[in-house]
């Protein structure tokens, strides 16, 4: 599977360059499926999934463009004949994945049998927004403004072989100040890219590259352990 891991969706040239190039063409040729099941545990929730789906929110994504547009609910495919809901995953060209609650994303993500399903899909491209993009590391941090509970540590579903923390450094997010995150960086055993809203990283066969119009940073891990069955940090590069 490709990866275009964004926080806060396409946002600039250089990342719709990025997903037109993951995709293999424009994007007004291309299928999508929505995945809005991250935002319900918020508070305004639905209106939130409804606000992506129509394309109304801060993060470009299903206003792109696309040549057809589903919603792909993963509370609902437990429900619903295996064969029917991997076809029409199987048949898409991108999987945009909103974000929200990245634990609950990322539980859902394996109940609903997605989780085991990606790795089978070696030319669709999974874009991710905030959690969405969060979700696939080995190891997730997710930091909270709150002196007694800066941050938890869980187990993600290791799509990718590093952790991501999105809105490095964004006024509206105290709680991924660059010191909050390089701090929860030292507790994951896997590299830890902080992101702007203006950065996007791009994985294919676990090459990683940075597109930015912004500013991001890589914390090394702080400690030697490793994560079972994680895939590799592979090579990096950035975009000039």
């Amino acid at each position: 599977m490709r990866y275009l891991l964004t926080s806060a969706g396409i946002r600039n040239a250089r990342i719709h360059d990025a997903l037109v190039d993951l995709l293999g063409r424009p994007v007004a040729e291309s299928h999508a499926l929505c995945i809005p099941t991250g935002v319900y545990p918020f508070s305004g929730g639905p209106a939130a999934a409804y606000r992506f789906i129509k394309g109304s929110t801060a993060s470009p994504m299903c206003e792109l463009g696309w040549k057809s547009l589903g919603v792909l609910e993963l509370t609902a495919l437990p429900s619903i004949a295996l064969d029917v809901w991997t076809a029409a995953v199987q048949d898409a060209d991108a999987l945009l994945v909103y974000g929200g609650d990245v634990r609950y994303l990322c539980r859902w993500m394996r109940e609903s049998g997605l989780a085991d399903l990606l790795p089978s899909l070696r030319d669709t491209v999974y874009v991710g927004v905030s959690a969405g993009s969060m979700v696939t590391a080995p190891v997730f941090g997710e930091t909270y403004d709150d002196p007694a509970t800066p941050f938890v540590i869980e187990q993600g579903l290791g799509l990718v072989g590093f952790a991501l923390l999105p809105h490095l450094d964004h006024e509206d997010h105290p709680e991924s100040s660059t010191t909050k995150v390089e701090r929860m960086a030292a507790e994951v055993p896997v590299p830890t890219y902080g992101i702007d809203d203006e950065t996007a990283i791009a994985v294919v066969d676990g090459t990683v590259r940075v597109v930015s119009e912004g500013h991001w940073q890589r914390f090394a891990p702080a400690r030697s352990s490793v994560v079972a069955d994680a895939p590799p940090d592979g090579e990096e590069r950035a975009d000039p």
